[in-house]
Parts: structure tokens; C-alpha cells; sequence
């Protein structure tokens, strides 16, 4: 991967409100699905080497909100944060919701994604790469497990989610 300038997501009025409380609100479970996820997958932090330190900012572009993450295990960070209060990242990954939901389970190819534009990297690249590559070589799905751990309505929600994307993506298709 490359590192691509980033695109300013334009703003609207009072979305710094929004996203101040959506990040309070999903926090407690952020919190959950990191620590489950540290417990299940040390593996996961030790393929990351010295990018374990590194702060990703995940920006999902349709949330009001983008993740900080910082994967190490001494000093665990998941927390959603408004844009405009964003800590210094080493990388950030910004693209759609699904399309970054699809990578972290190895369901989307994240070059293809890059080069197509629906993908934006930039900052330290090697730490991306090495992320992505630690995800992809997780047994299982992880979106499925997060999912798990908050039972039928968990997975209710995930189902619902992916079908949505499956109907917005065959829609854009016939167009």
C-alpha cells in the first residue's frame, strides 16, 4: 500500500455534538470487544512486532465518529473519538463501514480496495500492512465473534448490516 493524501469528509451543523455522544454511548462496548479480543488473540499484538505501540486511526466514513486504536497489550486502546478531537495518529485507514468491516475478516482484499480509491491510507504504511496481516491470518471471523458476545441480538444486528451492504453494493452494480 501507498500513502494517499486525505480527503476532508465535509461537516455538518452540529455533527460535533453527534459524535461527542456516540462516542460516550459506544465506549462500554468498544472497552468489551477489545479486552475480549486481547484475551483470545494475544497472537494477534505479537505479529504486529513494534507497531504494537503505534496509534491507527480507524475512520469509517459513514459513522459520526472514527476509532483510536493503539494495539498494545501493556496499554490497550479502543475508543471512538469525535474527528475534530482525534489523537496524532502513526496511520490512518479511512474508507466505508462494511469495506472495513470486510477487511478486518479477510473478506475484502485491501490493495484492490486501495487502488479503487474506496480505500485511504496514509502515515506509516508498514504498520498498516502488518495490521492487516495480522487479521488475516485470525482463525475465524472476528466481526462474527464480536458479534457473539452480545448473543441473538449481536448477531441480528451483524446479519442485518452485511445484508444491507450486499443490497446497496447489487444496487450500485444494476445501475
Amino acid at each position: 500500500m501507498s500513502i494517499t493524501s486525505e480527503t476532508p469528509i465535509p461537516r455538518r451543523p452540529g455533527e460535533s455534538v453527534v459524535a461527542r455522544l456516540s462516542c460516550y454511548a459506544v465506549q462500554p462496548i468498544l472497552t468489551r470487544i477489545v479486552r475480549r479480543i486481547a484475551a483470545r488473540h494475544p497472537s494477534l499484538f505479537a505479529r504486529l512486532g513494534p507497531h504494537q505501540a503505534t496509534d491507527f486511526l480507524i475512520d469509517p466514513q459513514e459513522l459520526p465518529f472514527a476509532l483510536h486504536l493503539r494495539p498494545d497489550p501493556q496499554d490497550l486502546v479502543l475508543r471512538a473519538v469525535p474527528r475534530d478531537a482525534a489523537p496524532r495518529a502513526g496511520a490512518t485507514i479511512r474508507g466505508r463501514f462494511m469495506l472495513l468491516l470486510e477487511m478486518i475478516d479477510a473478506e475484502q482484499d485491501g490493495d484492490a480496495a486501495f487502488f479503487s480509491r474506496d480505500l485511504e491510507v496514509s502515515g506509516n504504511t508498514e504498520a498498516v500492512v502488518r495490521l492487516r496481516n495480522a487479521l488475516d491470518d485470525m482463525d475465524g471471523s472476528l466481526a462474527e465473534e464480536t458479534a457473539s458476545m452480545f448473543g441473538p441480538p449481536g448477531r441480528a444486528i451483524l446479519a442485518r448490516l452485511r445484508r444491507s451492504y450486499l443490497d446497496k453494493t447489487q444496487t450500485r452494480e444494476n445501475t
